[in-house]
């Protein structure tokens, strides 16, 4: 495979309501079938009108700017000073939501594209009617990524191609079946055209040429197949918002239990309580010793002797996601109790404490 990245010049300043798909072919009137458009979000964006008029400076433009990004956001990722991550309404974990302030009026703001995929496959199907071009379209932004400095461009929306390449059942050289790869190419050839179209020289759409030998015109996933299902996103608050969770959770599950330790009912509604905390098929242990229960509720000043119920687990066969996600809220928890200077079960009980005694039967 023989790659080119080309950049598409001349394209000029984009207003709103701008004929995009012309202003495209008519500054790349050499554009081929097969060649994948690479179109950064924001001429998108301004081409559809997502705009926002802000004060040009002072706090009435912070303040004008929270509320935009509030009403951008679907969930508070993690924030630390004037930062917030957060994740779109698209399902994107972004920083600000992608709002942007560069390369527009500094009395405005940007705002992503509504539905990035349908914008892709706007585009392309009017290139193809228009002027009978197959291309691929990428819409494409800037993100920076999780325990990496630098920022890449990556696949907000996608048309004409599938966003992930799976390699799962496929033998490696050495005769191993593959089981987790599965690469983001549109996100490849995402950070392949932000080579050269820049953030200051004006060039925001690039052309790969030689990735596809033909488009696929019945993939309709889209870049959606990109954003990673709660389920299984490990990761999916920040520290100081972990925290908070696992307070809440823990609160919830303190609450639940009630103070009546043999009452089935209670343990019952325990679990139901708490059952986006843990994951499906869990089995929780009843507890009837009166002496470990004691000596556990010791290690848990504050919490009802309920709380003495939920001394362990044992899960049933589950999806190995699943496990790991149990593992990983369990950790929430410590967290937040540890935080809070509260012992428990959940925490590795000192040496000859009555928890570590009571665990040891």
């Amino acid at each position: 495979m023989r790659l080119e990245i080309l950049p598409v010049l001349g394209i000029g300043h984009v207003t709103e309501g701008d004929d995009l798909p012309a202003v495209i072919a008519t500054a790349a009137p050499w554009l081929r079938d097969g060649d994948v458009l690479v179109v950064t979000s924001k001429i998108v964006s301004k081409a559809e009108g997502r705009l926002v008029d802000v004060p040009a400076d002072g706090p009435e433009r912070l303040a004008a700017r929270d509320e935009v990004l509030a009403g951008e956001t679907a969930r508070v990722v993690a924030s630390r000073g004037p930062t917030r991550i957060v994740q779109t309404h698209h399902g994107f974990v972004m920083a600000s939501a992608g709002i942007d302030a560069s390369n527009v009026d500094k009395t405005q703001l940007v705002l992503l594209p509504v539905d990035p995929d349908a914008s892709a496959r706007a585009l392309r199907e009017a290139l193809r009617e228009r002027y009978e071009l197959d291309v691929a379209v990428i819409i494409s932004d800037t993100m920076g990524r999780p325990w990496r400095n630098g920022l890449t461009d990556v696949a907000l929306g996608v048309a004409g191609m599938p966003a992930i390449r799976d390699h799962r059942g496929e033998i490696d050289p050495y005769g191993n079946e593959l089981q987790l790869t599965q690469m983001a190419v549109v996100d490849e050839l995402a950070g392949a055209g932000e080579l050269i179209k820049g953030k200051c020289d004006q060039v925001p759409v690039a052309v790969v040429r030689g990735y596809l030998s033909s488009t696929d015109p019945e993939d309709t996933a889209g870049a959606r197949a990109l954003v990673r299902d709660a389920a299984q996103d490990l990761f999916s608050l920040g520290t100081a918002e972990a925290r908070a969770a696992g307070l809440a959770d823990a609160a919830t599950l303190s609450d639940a239990l009630g103070s009546t330790p043999a009452d089935l009912g209670a343990v019952r509604r325990a679990i139901d309580a708490i059952a986006d905390v843990v994951a499906p098929g869990t089995v929780f242990t009843l507890v009837d010793e009166a002496e470990v229960r004691a000596g556990l509720v010791a290690e848990m000043p504050g919490w009802p002797e309920g709380a003495a119920l939920l001394l362990g687990s044992a899960p049933t066969p589950v999806e190995p996601i699943g496990l790991v996600r149990f593992g990983a809220d369990l950790h929430r928890l410590r967290v937040a109790l540890a935080a809070e200077g509260v012992e428990s079960t959940l925490l590795p009980p000192p040496p000859g404490s009555p928890a570590s005694a009571a665990l040891a039967l």
